[in-house]
């Protein structure tokens, strides 16, 4: 499958990696667009954490040069691309574009696959999808608990699928990783890692309200819901992120380019949160 080549805004330069300026509805253009031509068209949503973690990981950064188009899921991204002058139009959140894109599916009449979460959500998650989005076929499920050695077979089950879309409910980076080694043989339009989203379309996990996200308080939101597991999480991402903010509008990180490292299979065992 070829990749999508379409044209669009000359991409933003931010922390070594080259963003795509688009909006929601520009996205779900392309989407419609790589669907008709059955080319590729692997999506990447890029928040702080992730910019703070690729640093150290060079696998995850090399996932995030693979996308055909990479996108801001987090405000505090848009926020630091206006710092370093080159603004980003919007945040497209993962989850967002997830429940937007289920929404073409069902205009459309799409075939979509569905990787990831525990079992029972992803069950939850199914009989949600059926009832909002009835027009969705769906190709086939899989939970996100499987060993690595299996994931190869998983790829060749998704591509024998049939499907336009795949969402793969996967925390990051292994969702990342999976889809920068298997997505050549998927043989699926659309790609798009939804980190925790399966959680919050079974109703597993509550989003923050629109005005607490549109603040860019998300993160806040969460922290309150979990406050043992994600205090000191949040606390050293935030602040790596606004140091290397401050960083970069000093010395603009180059171009990041692919590391030399021995690939392996990325297999998906859990899911995680959401992308804020």
């Amino acid at each position: 499958m070829t990749t999508t080549n379409l044209d669009s805004p000359r991409r933003q330069p931010l922390f070594g990696l080259e963003f795509d300026p688009l909006t929601m509805d520009d996205v779900l253009a392309r989407a419609r667009e790589a669907i008709s031509a059955h080319r590729r068209l692997l999506v990447g949503v890029v928040n702080a954490a992730k910019i703070v973690h690729m640093r150290a990981d060079d696998e995850l950064r090399d996932s995030l040069l693979e996308p055909d188009v990479l996108l801001a899921d987090g405000q505090s991204v848009v926020w630091a691309s206006r710092f370093l002058g080159h603004p980003l139009p919007e945040r497209v959140a993962g989850c967002d574009l997830f429940e937007r894109l289920l929404a073409v599916a069902d205009a459309d009449h799409r075939a979509v696959y569905f990787l990831g979460a525990r079992a029972e959500v992803l069950d939850r998650m199914l009989e949600e999808v059926r009832a909002r989005f009835p027009g969705v076929r769906i190709a086939g499920a899989h939970d996100g608990y499987f060993p690595d050695a299996s994931a190869g077979d998983l790829a060749h089950e998704i591509a024998e699928s049939g499907a336009d879309m795949l969402f793969l409910g996967i925390t990051s980076p292994k969702k990342e990783k999976f889809l920068a080694h298997f997505g050549d043989e998927l043989d699926v339009p659309i790609l798009h890692g939804v980190g925790g989203s399966f959680d919050v379309l079974a109703g597993v996990t509550r989003r923050a309200p629109d005005r607490w996200q549109r603040l860019g308080f998300e993160w806040l939101y969460r922290l309150l819901q979990e406050p043992r597991r994600l205090a000191g999480r949040y606390l050293s991402t935030n602040t790596a992120f606004i140091v290397l903010t401050v960083r970069e509008r000093l010395h603009a990180t180059p171009p990041y380019r692919p590391a030399a490292h021995p690939a392996h299979p990325a297999g998906a065992r859990d899911s995680g949160d959401s992308d804020g």
